[in-house]
Formats: C-alpha cells, sequence, structure tokens
C-alpha cells in the first residue's frame, strides 16, 4: 500500500506543478519550441569535460553547450546497453516490461516496439510536428525474405531480399523519415537505409568485428560523418517551415563512439590519448556541427537540444590505456558499459534551450532517459495515453526552473544480463551479487558466489559503490525491494491504470548467469 500511497502523492505533485506551469505568465512554452534529441552510442559519463573536470579529452563543443544551457548530473539510461535505452526513450517505458528481458537485437532483428503502443514521434506528429529520425536504429525491423527463404529464418543476411521494402521500422512508429543504419556499427546488413528501403544492395561481405553483407562502397569510417550530414541537411531543409509555425523533431542516435572505433584521418591522434579518445573528440564535432546548423538557422532560440548517451563507456576503449594516462571514462564510477554500477548507466545529459533555459545551469534531480515522452507532453500542453509512457516523469520543471517539482522519487536500473536495481534518493539496491554485466565481479564467477546475494550503497557517501551495507540496513532492504516488487506489479512507475508487462516473467533475484 505504501507504493500506491507514494503514486498517488506524485499525482498530487504532478498536478500542482502543472497548475504553477500554466499559471506562469502567459503559458512558458506558448510556442511549440523544435525538439532535437542527439544520443551518443557508448559515450561514458567522464568523457565529456564539463561532467569531468579530469578528463583529459577534450569536447569543446558540448562544454559550449552545457555553458549556454544546463548539466544534469544524476542522469541514468533506461538499461546499460543499447537497445532497451532507445525502446525506453521512444516509448518511455522501461524495456524489461517488453518481450526484451537481456541482451540487445542484432541487425536482422525482428521489431520491438509492440504495434499499437503510443510513441514520442507519434505523439509530436499529432501535436503538428515533421518527425524524422538519423542515425543508428538498433530496436528491430522486419526484412523481406527472398523467394527461396520465405518461410525461413535469416542466419548469413543473404535470405534478405534487399529489393523489397522493410516493414515495422522508424516509419511505423511515427517518424516521418529515416536515414541510418539497422543496429550497431559492428553489425550486419553493412548498408544504408533511407526510409523503408536500402540505398544500394549488398553485394559483398564485409567485417567491422562481425561478418556480413554489405554495399560494396559502404565503410564504417564515413557513418558519422554521413548522419551529420543528414541531421544538418534535415535541419536546414526544414528550417524556413519551422520558422513559419511547423515545429519538427529530430532524433539523431548516432552511432559513435561505439566499436569499431574508427576516427576520420581528420581525428586521429587529436587526443593524445588512442584511437577512442580522438573518436570522442569527432562526436563532439558532430554535435558542433548540428547546433551550429540551428544557428545559421536561425532556429536556435526556438530549439530543445538534447545530449545524451544510451549508456556509459564500452571496455572497448581500452580503459587500462586510458587509466594509464590519466583518463577515466566512468569519472571515478564503478563500472562501465553493460554493468548494474554507476558506470553502465550514469550519463552526461545536457539541455539548451536559450529562451527558456538559464545557462550554466546545474541540476542534481535524478532523471532517466525514459522522460523524454512526459517531458515532451507538458511541454506542448498534452497527454500521452494513460496506455503510454509508464516510466516516464516529466522534468520540464527544472528546465523552466518552476518549483521544486515534479521530479522522480526512483530509478530501476537494468543491466545486460537481467539483474535489477533501484535508486531512491542515495540509496541504490542492487538485486544480485555481481556487476550484472562484463565487470568484476562476473555473473557466475566464484568471485561473485562468494559475495551476499543483494548489494546496498549510500550513493551520498559512497558514489563508488565499495562499501555494501546491506547488513547494516535491513529495514532499507526491505523497503526498496517491496517498493521494485511493486513497481513491477503495478506495469508502471507513474500514476495511472495498473498495465500488463509484455513477454516472459519478470524475474528480480537470482540472475548468476554469464551476461550474453
Amino acid at each position: 500500500m505504501k507504493m500506491r500511497y507514494r503514486s498517488l502523492t506524485m499525482g498530487c505533485v504532478l498536478a500542482v506543478a502543472s497548475a504553477s506551469l500554466a499559471s506562469a505568465a502567459e503559458g512558458p512554452v506558448a510556442r511549440k519550441p523544435n525538439i532535437v534529441y542527439i544520443l551518443a552510442d557508448d559515450l561514458g559519463y567522464g568523457d565529456v569535460r564539463c561532467f569531468n573536470a579530469q578528463g583529459k579529452i577534450a569536447t569543446p563543443r558540448l562544454d559550449r553547450l552545457a555553458a549556454e544551457g544546463l548539466r544534469f548530473t544524476d542522469a541514468h539510461s533506461g538499461s546499460a546497453v543499447c537497445t532497451p535505452t532507445r525502446y525506453g526513450i521512444l516509448t518511455g517505458r522501461y524495456s524489461w516490461r517488453s518481450s526484451l528481458k537481456s541482451g540487445v537485437l542484432y541487425g536482422y532483428s525482428s521489431h520491438l516496439i509492440e504495434p499499437g503502443r503510443q510513441t514520442v514521434p507519434e505523439f509530436l506528429h499529432q501535436q503538428g510536428y515533421r518527425t524524422a529520425c538519423v542515425g543508428k536504429w538498433h530496436l528491430g525491423m522486419d526484412w523481406a525474405l527472398d523467394e527461396g527463404h520465405r518461410t525461413g529464418k535469416i542466419v548469413t543476411g543473404w535470405e534478405v531480399d534487399y529489393r523489397k521494402p522493410i516493414a515495422n521500422g522508424p516509419l511505423t512508429v511515427g517518424f516521418d523519415e529515416y536515414f541510418g543504419i539497422s543496429a550497431s556499427l559492428d553489425m550486419p546488413p553493412y548498408v544504408f537505409i533511407r526510409d523503408d528501403r536500402t540505398e544500394g544492395i549488398p553485394t559483398v561481405e564485409k567485417t567491422y568485428v562481425r561478418k556480413g553483407p554489405a554495399a560494396a562502397d559502404f565503410e564504417a569510417i564515413d557513418v558519422l560523418p554521413a548522419l551529420t550530414r543528414a541531421a544538418t541537411s534535415f535541419i536546414e531543409s526544414n528550417a524556413e517551415a519551422a520558422r513559419g509555425g511547423k515545429p519538427f523533431f529530430l532524433y539523431v542516435p548516432l552511432a559513435a563512439p561505439h566499436a569499431p572505433v574508427l576516427p576520420t584521418a581528420e581525428w586521429r591522434g587529436k587526443s593524445g590519448l588512442n584511437d577512442y579518445g580522438d573518436f570522442v573528440m569527432q562526436v563532439d564535432d558532430a554535435v558542433g556541427r548540428i547546433a551550429a546548423s540551428l544557428e545559421a538557422s536561425g532556429l536556435a532560440d526556438d530549439t530543445l537540444l538534447i545530449f545524451t548517451s544510451d549508456n556509459g563507456c564500452s571496455p572497448v576503449a581500452n580503459y587500462p590505456e586510458l587509466l594509464a594516462k590519466g583518463h577515466d571514462p566512468s569519472a571515478g564510477y564503478r563500472g562501465a558499459k553493460a554493468d548494474i554500477f554507476e558506470g553502465g548507466h550514469r550519463v552526461p545529459f545536457i539541455v539548451r534551450w536559450p529562451t527558456k533555459v538559464k545557462p550554466g545551469s546545474v541540476h542534481d534531480q535524478p532523471v532517466c532517459l525514459t522522460d523524454l515522452f512526459a517531458t515532451c507532453a507538458e511541454m506542448v500542453g498534452s497527454k500521452p495515453a494513460d496506455t503510454a509512457a509508464e516510466d516516464s516523469v516529466s522534468f520540464l520543471p527544472a528546465l523552466l526552473a518552476i518549483g521544486d517539482g515534479p521530479h522522480r522519487t526512483s530509478i530501476v536500473h537494468h543491466s545486460i544480463n537481467g539483474s535489477f536495481a533501484i535508486r531512491d534518493g542515495s540509496w541504490k539496491l542492487i538485486l544480485g551479487p555481481d556487476s550484472g554485466g562484463w565487470s568484476a565481479p562476473k555473473p557466475g564467477s566464484a568471485e561473485a558466489k562468494a559475495l551476499p546475494p543483494i548489494q546496498l550503497y549510500d550513493l551520498s557517501k559512497d558514489s563508488a559503490e565499495r562499501h555494501n551495507v546491506q547488513a547494516d540496513h535491513p529495514e532499507v532492504v526491505s523497503r526498496l525491494t517491496n517498493q521494485i516488487k511493486q513497481l513491477v506489479a503495478d506495469g508502471r512507475s507513474t500514476p495511472g491504470t495498473p498495465r500488463r508487462n509484455d513477454g516472459s516473467p519478470i524475474v528480480l533475484f537470482g540472475r548468476d548467469a554469464g551476461a550474453p
């Protein structure tokens, strides 16, 4: 009953804050802004200089955005890996409520977003927005098979008829247009997709970590520049309409600095660290080019620009080499991509909105990447369906510096192998003995089996998660355990009608298998 009381309380706070927003001047967001959401791929919290004063990678464009806007220091991806975070961004729902309980999808995986589910682009399209996605999709799409494999499965990728349209991709969930790649840059097929068709037909086989079909002219090193050009081109071609009152939503999920780590010649060697540091600098430049396009088009003042990352830095960055040179991609937090520890899901989060957000602001309230949906909804003065955005909480009051709420009271964290943690205030309860990912203690290891079955950390005193105090605070363990059980059972963490979780039953405890 305690959790239901908390939900009702949150509902009252939301109502009061909404009333405050409506009464502040003549509606603080009377004109619907353009929205540009840039998502880096595997960029660590400590890889952006303004989040890590000891960082050794120069990120002047991101630092400038932060100086011109707001920096959230306690932001978290919905998962410690790619696909589930992307699901949460576009649906406002934790991915573990979907059919994907662990791991990620691949380049030929079927669509993950459920038919009929309301998404951010669909919602904004209904509000008069032009919507576009430029970048790495990684949420599955349904490829047409050739005549000889109509009832078969995609095993090598050569079973696909690349001349036919792709079903259930970005255009199906509310985007007017799309340009990018189907999944991570190390996953075939190696071919660009525009809307629902490939640009060119794969005729050769290439290997970028994984081997698979590729268009003859596709080179992984060209992807980040191509996505940057496509994003700026969209802004430029829609600038006149936007100035005339037709706003746009541009979602830019970059494919970098994810593996394969391939900085262009212009950036190679610039960081003085390694190829990963160079690639991060190229990502910084790409973001700067997109921001500059807004400025050159006269749209910067009327655009909500968000920059973040989908999870923590990958071990592919070569942590030992970077640490030896004084750079920590996790900025002192424990773990990295895939882990349930902070380094797996704590991400840089910058918001620039010149006419609304005070320059140089810093906010320490917890936010989650699932919160985009509720924020956009409150900003345009509408509401998602009761069957949508079940885990999305608006951070618009923080952007506008109105009151002290509403804000999150809890966040559920999730790792690559399906391990759970819940954060409430400064307390973080991990429902397992290990990292849930790729760092030590690895799931299933002898080291992990010798540890207590759960972990409790007070992040206000132990942000590095080194001292498990679960034995000293049984009352906190009990309270947070009951809290996450209720959040799972309700099918949502926000006020509204209880919902059903999809797929197989959710396993909160007992994850001791190795990460996939």
